[in-house]
C-alpha cells in the first residue's frame, strides 16, 4: 500500500473530528475541524478558532479566499499582510435569518458562484455582485454536486434535482434514489455513476439506472459509506464509517483497503480530498492522514509481528520469498494474500541465494536449506550460513561463509551436498569474495580484511595475510562489482588494484559513502548489475553509462530514519522490471525506480515574521515589505515552510542573515529560526530548502533594519557632539587655568627663590656688617683699654707729671674722645640696623648725642661692663646713665629700657 503520513490531534492542536479538507494555490492545506479552521504549511499546523467558537463543518478554497461554513454562520477567510487569516461573515448580506440550529455541510464553486448547502437550503453567493440566491426545501437535503458544469442536489424521499435557469427540476426519482442516501455523483462519457451509502455503485446511462457490480461489492455491502471521491487517475476512494478507506481501480477492482489495523489512524473517514500532488487526504474521526497515492514507494507494515525484521528477499519461480528473524515466508508474485510461513525454518534467516534460477539456497542460523515452493531441505547443519558465492570455473561448487569460517557445497548427480570445511581459517565470514586466482577476500568489521589463498582442491588455506592498506571499519563490507573487489567503510570505497596489489580509493564511488553521511558500508549487486549503497540521507544505485562507459550514480532520497533498515544488514532485491524490495525492521518497502521524479520543483515560503517583546507580546510583520525594528526590542522569529507532503521526503532548511553571520547555516529540519540582541544596522534574511536532494527553485528574502538605540540616535549623537565640544571647551579652560596657576606658581617659586637668594645675600651682608661692627666695637674697646692703661700707668709713675707726660696724657684723652671712631661705628651700625637712629630721634627729638650713643650700645645688647670702656666711664656711671635715660624717655618703672630700645 502507499505510504501514509499520520497527524494526530496533538500534532495540530485541534479536536478529533475533521469534516472537510481543501488546498490553496500555494499548496497549504485547510481542514474544517471541531475547534475551528486548521492551516498546514507542510511544517507546522496553525489553529484559527471559528467565529462563534463552534464546529466548522465545511471548507473550500476558491481563488484567494477560504470559504467555511459552521453553526449559524458562513463566510470566508483571507490572509492579511502579516500572513494571518482574518474572517469575514457573509451572513449579514442575507435578506433573511438562518433558521435555528442551521449548519453548513457542503461548499462548492460554480463559475462566479459559491454554493453553501445546509440541511434544507442551498445558498448561491455571487462573488461579483456580492448577492445571494436561495433554494429552499421542506425536506432534508442530503448533498449537492457539480457534474460537467451542472448543479445537482439530492433530497430525502424525493430524488435528485438539477438546477436549470436558477430553478430546480426533478432529474431522477427512481426508488433506489428516493430510498437511498447518495454519497456522490460522478460523470462518465455515457452518463452518471452514483454512490450510495448502503448498496454501493449504480450507473445511469441512456435514461436507465442499473447496479454496477464490482469486485468490492461484498466489502462495500459490509461497510457504511460516508464519503466518496473520484481521483484524477479515474480510481474511486470510499471513506467508511467503521471500515477505513477503500480504493477501487477505474474498473471497480480493489486496489487497496486501508484500516486502522494496517496503518490508518482511525476507521471512520469523515472527509476525502485529493491535493495538487495527487496525495489523498483523509479527515478522520480521530486525526488526519495523508496517503501518497502516486509515490514510487509502497509500504508493507508488519503490524501483527508475524514477519518480523526482513533480512533478505528473493523472487524465485513465481514466488516471492522473505527471510526474516522469525523464519522464511513466501507468497505468489503480485498476490495480495498474506505471506505464508515455511515449516522448518523458524529462526534467523541470513541470506537467500538464487543459483542460476535452478536452486534457491537459504542461509539460516541452523545451517543451509534448499527451498522448493513451500518446502525446505536441510543440507548442511553448520551453524550460521551467512551467504554463498560461485567458484570461478567450477559450476558444481559453491563457497559458503558461516560463523566459523568457510566451507564448500558440491552438486553431485543434481544434488547439492556439504563437501568440506576449508581448514586454516576459523573467523566469521559474513562478507567475502573469491577471484579467478582462488584468492578469497574476507571482510571482518572488527579485525580487518583477510586475503586467503586456497589450494586447488579448496580444502585448506595455504597462505593468509591481512590487507595492510585498509583499516577496520564498523558496518564495513566487501563485494565484487564488474570483476573488481570493493571494500566500503566510513572512509569511502576502495578498489583492489591487481597490478599494485593494494586497495586504492575509488574517486567516483567514494563520495556516496562520505564520512559525515556514513551509516553503513554495505554494498549489494542486483540481478541487473546495479550496485546499491546506503547512507544516512540517501539510497544510491550505480549503473553503467553506455555513452561514457563510466559509472552513473542515481539517488533515491529516503533518510535512514524513515526506511528503518538494520544498519549493516541492509538488503534489496529485484521484484520485477524496475521495482525493488527493501527489507526493514518491521516489514518492507518496494520502490519503482522508473517512477522517481527527477524534475520535480519545490518552492519555499516565508510564512511569518514575528517579534516577541520582553512582555511576551507577539507582533506580526508583513514579510513582503522591509521591516524596521527598535533596538533590543525582543526575539525576532522567522517561520518558513515547503508545502510538500511526501512521507519519505526529508525537508531541510538553510538560512543566512547578511549583516550578522554572512555565511549559510548548516542544513537542519527546523522550519524556524529566531534572533535576539542584534546590533543596529541593515540586515537581509535569506532562506532556502532542500527536499531530498533537490533545492527549492526560489530563495525567500526579507530586508529589515534595526534602529539605533536612543543613545545612538542622530539627536543623541548631535547632543554628544555638542557635549563633547562643551567638555572640550571646559577642559581647555580648566587646563588653561591650571597651566596659568602652574605658571604663576612657578613664577612665585622663582620670585621666592630670588627673594631667598637676596635674603641670603642680605643676611650675608648683615653678617658681614655685623662682623665689621663687632670688629669696630672690639677695636675701639681694645684701643680705649690700651689708652686707659697707658694713661693710668703714666699717672701712677709720677706724682707730678712732666710736661711731656701731660702732653701724652692729653693726646690719649683726645684719642679716647675721638669722634671719628664714633662716626665709623655709627656708619657700620646703620648698615646693620637701618633707620633705628632716625626712629629714635623721631620718638625723642630732645635726645642728646651721648644718649644716642648709649642707645646704640643698648640696641646692640651690650652689658654695662662692655659699655664702660666705650664711653670712657666707670660701670657705675653706666648704670647712672641708664637711669637718667629712662627718665628722659619717660619710661614706666616696670618697663625694661633694653626691651624698649630693642622694639623701636
Amino acid at each position: 500500500m502507499p505510504p501514509i503520513q499520520i497527524f494526530n490531534p496533538e500534532d495540530y492542536h485541534g479536536d478529533n473530528q475533521n469534516w472537510m479538507i481543501s488546498q490553496s494555490s500555494d499548496k497549504y492545506i485547510y481542514v474544517a475541524n471541531n475547534k475551528g479552521l486548521l492551516e498546514f504549511n507542510g511544517a507546522e499546523w496553525q489553529m484559527y478558532p471559528s467565529p462563534n467558537n463552534t464546529i466548522i463543518r465545511a471548507v473550500r478554497v476558491i481563488a484567494d479566499r477560504i470559504y467555511t461554513g459552521c453553526y449559524m454562520d458562513f463566510g470566508y477567510w483571507q490572509k492579511d499582510i502579516y500572513g494571518k487569516l482574518t474572517y469575514t461573515s457573509l451572513k449579514p448580506m442575507l435578506n433573511e435569518k438562518m433558521i435555528e440550529d442551521e449548519q453548513i455541510w457542503q461548499i462548492l464553486p460554480h463559475n462566479e458562484w459559491v454554493i453553501f448547502q445546509s440541511f434544507n437550503k442551498i445558498y448561491f453567493y455571487n462573488t461579483q455582485t456580492e448577492s445571494f440566491k436561495i433554494l429552499r426545501s421542506n425536506k432534508l437535503i442530503f448533498n449537492v454536486f457539480e457534474i460537467k458544469d451542472n448543479i445537482y442536489y439530492h433530497i430525502q424521499g424525493e430524488g435528485i434535482y438539477k438546477v436549470e435557469d436558477g430553478k430546480p427540476i426533478m432529474f431522477l426519482e427512481e426508488t433506489i434514489v428516493k430510498n437511498s442516501r447518495i454519497i456522490n455523483l460522478y460523470g462518465t462519457s455515457n452518463g452518471l455513476i452514483f454512490l450510495t451509502r448502503e448498496s454501493g455503485f449504480y450507473k445511469f446511462e441512456n435514461g436507465v439506472i442499473s447496479k454496477w457490480h464490482t469486485e468490492a461489492d461484498d466489502l462495500v455491502d459490509d461497510s457504511s459509506i460516508y464519503k466518496g471521491l473520484k481521483l484524477s487517475d479515474g480510481s474511486f476512494v470510499l471513506g467508511t464509517i467503521s471500515n477505513g478507506v477503500i480504493n477501487l481501480k477505474p474498473d471497480g477492482s480493489i486496489n487497496y483497503h486501508i484500516t486502522q489495523k494496517n496503518g490508518l489512524s482511525n476507521n471512520t473517514a469523515l472527509s476525502l480530498f485529493e491535493d495538487f500532488d495527487k496525495n489523498l487526504w483523509i479527515g478522520l474521526d480521530n486525526g488526519i492522514n495523508c496517503i501518497n497515492v502516486t509515490s514510487p514507494i509502497k509500504v508493507f507494515y508488519d503490524f501483527d509481528g508475524i514477519l518480523g525484521t526482513v533480512y533478505c528477499s528473493e523472487v524465485f519461480k513465481e514466488n516471492v520469498y522473505i527471510g526474516t528473524n522469525q523464519g522464511l515466508f513466501y507468497r505468489k508474485i503480485n498476490s495480495k494474500e498474506p505471506f505464508q510461513f515455511i515449516e522448518g525454518t523458524a529462526g534467523q534467516v541470513w541470506d537467500l541465494f538464487n543459483y542460476n534460477d535452478e536452486t534457491l539456497f537459504c542461509g539460516h542460523h541452523m545451517g543451509t536449506f534448499l527451498v522448493e515452493n513451500n518446502k525446505v531441505t536441510l543440507i548442511d547443519n553448520d551453524l550460521g550460513a551467512w551467504t554463498f558465492k560461485t567458484v570461478p570455473n567450477r559450476k558444481n561448487l559453491l563457497l559458503k561463509g558461516n560463523y566459523k569460517g568457510l566451507s564448500i557445497l558440491e552438486n553431485t548427480n543434481d544434488t547439492w551436498i556439504y563437501r568440506n570445511k576449508i581448514n586454516g581459517f576459523n573467523n566469521s565470514s559474513r562478507f567475502f569474495e573469491i577471484d579467478s586466482s582462488l584468492n578469497v577476500w574476507v571482510g571482518h568489521e572488527y579485525k580487518g580484511v583477510f586475503k586467503l589463498q586456497l589450494n586447488d582442491s579448496l580444502t585448506r588455506v595455504i597462505n593468509q595475510s591481512m590487507e595492510p592498506s585498509l583499516s577496520i571499519g564498523k558496518n564495513s563490507s566487501i563485494t565484487k562489482y564488474k570483476n573488481d573487489i570493493l571494500y566500503a567503510f566510513e572512509k569511502g570505497v576502495y578498489k583492489y588494484n591487481k597490478e599494485r596489489e593494494t586497495f586504492e580509493c575509488d574517486s567516483i564511488l567514494s563520495p556516496i559513502i562520505s564520512e559525515d553521511n556514513y551509516t553503513s558500508g554495505k554494498l549489494i549487486v542486483d540481478e541487473k548489475d546495479r550496485l546499491w549503497a546506503f547512507s544516512r540521507d540517501n539510497i544510491y544505485f550505480i549503473s553503467n553509462d553506455h555513452l561514457t562507459n563510466l559509472p552513473k550514480i542515481d539517488t533515491i532520497s529516503i533518510p535512514s530514519n524513515y526506511r528503518k533498515m538494520i544498519l549493516g544488514y541492509e538488503n534489496i532485491s529485484l521484484l520485477n522490471d524496475d521495482t525493488y524490495l527493501l527489507g526493514t525492521a518491521n516489514g518492507y518497502l518496494t520502490i519503482d525506480i522508473s517512477k522517481i521524479k527527477k524534475d520535480e520543483t519545490f518552492k519555499i515560503y516565508l510564512d511569518r515574521v514575528t517579534l516577541k517583546d520582553k512582555n511576551d507580546s507577539v507582533f506580526y510583520y508583513n514579510s513582503k515589505e522591509n521591516g524596521v525594528f527598535d533596538y533590543n526590542q525582543g526575539l525576532l522569529l522567522f517561520e518558513y515552510a515547503v508545502p510538500s507532503y511526501n512521507k519519505y521526503t526529508d525537508i531541510k532548511y538553510q538560512y543566512i542573515l547578511e549583516g550578522h553571520l554572512n555565511k549559510w547555516s548548516d542544513w537542519a529540519n527546523e522550519p524556524k529560526v529566531q534572533f535576539e540582541n542584534l546590533s543596529f544596522g541593515n540586515y537581509t534574511f535569506k532562506v532556502k530548502a532542500k527536499i531530498g536532494n533537490t533545492e527549492t527553485s526560489n530563495i525567500e528574502m526579507y530586508h529589515f533594519t534595526i534602529k539605533r538605540p536612543w543613545y545612538l540616535s542622530n539627536l543623541a549623537l548631535l547632543l554628544y557632539f555638542l557635549l563633547f565640544i562643551l567638555i572640550g571647551f571646559v577642559v581647555h579652560r580648566a587646563y588653561k587655568r591650571h597651566y596659568h596657576k602652574k605658571l604663576k606658581r612657578k613664577q612665585l617659586e622663582s620670585d621666592q627663590l630670588i627673594m631667598h637668594i637676596k635674603n641670603e645675600q642680605l643676611n650675608n651682608d648683615i653678617e658681614s656688617k655685623n662682623r665689621e661692627l663687632t670688629i669696630s666695637k672690639m677695636s675701639i674697646i681694645k684701643k680705649n683699654e690700651l689708652l686707659n692703661a697707658i694713661k693710668k700707668e703714666l699717672n701712677d709713675e709720677e706724682e707730678k707729671p712732666s710736661k711731656n707726660v701731660k702732653s701724652v696724657v692729653k693726646l690719649i684723652d683726645k684719642n679716647l674722645n675721638n669722634t671719628k671712631d664714633w662716626e665709623f661705628f655709627v656708619k657700620a651700625f646703620n648698615n646693620t640696623d637701618k633707620g633705628f637712629l632716625d626712629r629714635l630721634k623721631l620718638l625723642h627729638p630732645d635726645i642728646t648725642p651721648n644718649d644716642l650713643r648709649f642707645c646704640v650700645y643698648l640696641r646692640m645688647n651690650l652689658s654695662s661692663k662692655e659699655m664702660a670702656p666705650l664711653l670712657n666711664i666707670s660701670v657705675k656711671s653706666v648704670e647712672t646713665k641708664r637711669y637718667r635715660l629712662r627718665k628722659r624717655m619717660n619710661l614706666e618703672h616696670e618697663e625694661s629700657l633694653v626691651s624698649y630700645i630693642m622694639n623701636i
